[in-house]
């Protein structure tokens, strides 16, 4: 670990409040982002964490260079600065903001989390590709209807968040933001709505806007065909994973986070698609033509799974762990120590039922892990489930007949 301040008594500070991890993070203190560079070209680190407010470098522009040089080092402000301008300067180049004074235990447990995922990730081309992304790019269509939002006059929190909470990119940046010190809360927050509404209006239009923290897709022919079929599964399983929770009489606090866990859920496919479209649609057509398993393809091209990949992003974001839990294991929930009934079940269970109704094999991904849910108590809630699934579609076809009464009925007038 890199720990940068230009305050002597800071890092005298820190060395006295992290000398218990000495036995298991070898730690290095300097005083100048030049030093922290310099530390960097001696030898490697996987974390580095600095202050904001440092002379001639600060520490946005001292991130931004590793960034730049060192893009899978995993970075941290610690700062007691968190006005809007900290966050402009801040949100592209940091993955986390925490708060001075630093709570040893929180930060053993942010950096843990990261490395737990990231030993996941061998492929240090894939690592470094996923630390260095600033968005998660968004269908075109969702991402000109949130400008549009947010630049017209009367723009609406609850139409924000609405348009957010149908997006996967979208969601888990806000989710990034919310679960920061820049908002000074001091719970987790796993709702797209509640993270909305702590950000504020004026905030997020100023990180869309100006910062551009919501990207679109470019034109990529041939990751196109994917991406329509990838976030309309995305929708469905998150909104039946929120169903199932509510049938399993789940708190409201486990219900929503059930829906967001389900929405992220295949959040590493989209990366891939974003990142990589010719090698990963390279692969996608092999596995069609092939009938072959999309994880195990994934595993030998890239060392890694889409769900590693995802969990991993989520982990250096700051997400809660319960969603980067249930993204982790969502194909093979029996390989969790946890044996509850959880986001991860609810998430599972979704994706397995929505799967088996789809022809395309990026989607088709998981099968129904019965051990598990025997395990949890829960064989033979599959069927209950397809009736929930079922009443799903039959609600989007109202809706969708509706809305369309209503286009008529405008164009009528």
């Amino acid at each position: 670990m890199l720990f940068v301040d230009d305050e002597s008594l800071v890092l005298q500070g820190l060395r006295r409040t992290l000398h218990s991890m000495r036995q298991q993070w070898d730690m290095t203190f300097v005083d100048s982002a030049e030093k922290a560079l310099e530390a960097l070209a001696r030898e490697p680190y996987d974390a580095i964490i600095t202050d904001m407010k440092m002379p001639r470098t600060d520490g946005a522009q001292l991130l931004e260079e590793v960034k730049e040089r060192y893009p899978a080092i995993v970075r941290i402000v610690l700062s007691g600065q968190a006005n809007q301008e900290a966050v402009l300067r801040s949100i592209g180049p940091a993955h986390q903001y925490l708060s001075k004074p630093c709570d040893p235990q929180e930060l053993k447990l942010r950096l843990g989390q990261a490395f737990v995922m990231r030993d996941l990730l061998r492929n240090t081309t894939v690592r470094a590709l996923v630390s260095g992304l600033k968005s998660i790019p968004s269908l075109p269509g969702m991402y000109h209807e949130i400008m549009a939002e947010l630049r017209s006059e009367d723009s609406s929190l609850e139409r924000i968040a609405r348009i957010i909470s149908k997006d996967a990119g979208m969601t888990a940046k806000v989710l990034q933001l919310a679960n920061s010190a820049f908002m000074g809360v001091r719970y987790e927050v796993s709702n797209p709505t509640q993270a909305v509404t702590l950000i504020g209006t004026e905030m997020v239009r100023a990180l869309v806007l100006s910062v551009h923290v919501f990207s679109q897709f470019e034109d990529q022919k041939g990751a196109a065909p994917y991406l329509t079929a990838l976030w309309g599964h995305s929708i469905a399983v998150g909104s039946l994973a929120q169903r199932i929770a509510a049938a399993e009489k789940c708190a409201k606090g486990l219900v929503d986070e059930s829906f967001t866990a389900g929405l992220l859920h295949d959040i590493g496919k989209l990366v891939l698609l974003a990142q990589m479209p010719k090698e990963y649609s390279a692969i996608l057509e092999t596995v069609e033509k092939k009938q072959g398993m999309l994880a195990a393809a994934e595993k030998e091209q890239f060392g890694c799974t889409h769900a590693d990949l995802g969990a991993y992003l989520m982990s250096i974001w700051g997400l809660p762990h319960p969603l980067i839990h249930a993204v982790a294991y969502h194909d093979h929930p029996s390989e969790s120590v946890e044996k509850r009934f959880s986001s991860l079940t609810a998430v599972h269970g979704a994706d397995a039922v929505v799967s088996s109704t789809i022809g395309s094999l990026i989607l088709q991904d998981v099968q129904l892990d019965e051990k598990y849910l025997q395990e949890l108590g829960l064989s033979g809630r599959e069927p209950g489930w397809r009736d929930l699934y079922n009443q799903q579609i039959e609600q989007a076809k109202m809706e969708t007949r509706k809305a369309d009464d209503e286009r008529k009925n405008t164009l009528c007038r």
